[in-house]
C-alpha cells in the first residue's frame, strides 16, 4: 500500500546527506584554518560535478528516460560548447589576478572582470550548463534530475559558504560587488 508520508524528494534528501557529511567534516577537523578557506570539507563542487553525472549515465544504463525529440538534441553539444568556453575565461581571469579558483585555498582579491562583471559565480554556471548540455545531447533525463539536485547542492552548500567568507574578508568591496553583480545571471 502506498504511503505519501514514506515519499522522499530526491533534491531534499542530497540536501540533507551534504550537509551531514560537511557538518561531520567539520566537526573533526582539528584544522583552525577552516575560516581561512572558502569551501573546506570533502564535497568540492567539481568532483560533485563528476559524481552527478556519472549518476545520471548509470541510472540512464540502467532505465533510460528520453525526454526530448531529436532535433533538440543538437542543441546539446552547442550548451557544453558555451559552458566550457565560459570555464575557461572564468579560470583566465582568476589566473590574471593572481588568485586561486580552488575553494581550499586562501581567495586574494575579488575578480570582478570577464564573466564575473555578468555572474559572481559565472564557473557554478558553466558546470550548470555542462550538465544540462550533456543531458539534452545525450537525451537523457536522469542528467536533468541530477542537474536539479547539483544546482540545489551549489545554491544551498556551497554559494552561502562562499559569500560568507567572502564578506568576512573582504566587507566593502565584496559588498559593493555582490550589490552590482546578480549572483547567477
Amino acid at each position: 500500500m502506498y504511503d505519501e508520508r514514506k515519499e522522499v524528494n530526491l533534491t531534499d534528501l542530497l540536501d540533507h546527506v551534504c550537509r551531514r557529511l560537511l557538518l561531520l567534516k567539520m566537526s573533526n577537523s582539528s584544522d583552525t584554518t577552516s575560516k581561512d578557506v572558502a569551501v573546506p570539507g570533502l564535497l568540492r563542487p567539481p568532483l560533485v560535478l563528476l559524481a552527478a553525472i556519472a549518476l545520471g549515465v548509470v541510472l540512464n544504463l540502467i532505465w533510460p528516460l528520453r525526454f526530448i525529440t531529436s532535433a533538440l538534441v543538437k542543441a546539446g553539444p552547442v550548451i557544453v560548447f558555451a559552458a566550457v568556453l565560459l570555464f575557461v575565461l572564468s579560470l583566465r581571469e582568476f589566473r590574471a589576478h593572481g588568485t586561486s579558483v580552488r575553494g581550499t585555498e586562501r581567495t586574494t582579491t575579488i575578480v570582478r572582470t570577464g564573466p564575473y562583471r555578468f555572474s559572481r559565480n559565472p564557473i557554478y554556471l558553466a558546470f550548470v550548463l555542462f550538465l544540462l548540455g550533456l543531458a539534452l545531447w545525450l537525451n537523457n533525463l536522469w542528467l536533468l534530475v541530477a542537474l536539479a539536485a547539483f544546482g540545489s547542492f551549489i545554491s544551498i552548500m556551497i554559494i552561502p559558504r562562499e559569500e560568507r567568507f567572502l564578506e568576512r574578508n573582504f566587507h566593502i568591496p565584496y559588498s559593493e560587488y555582490k550589490a552590482a553583480v546578480r549572483r547567477w545571471l
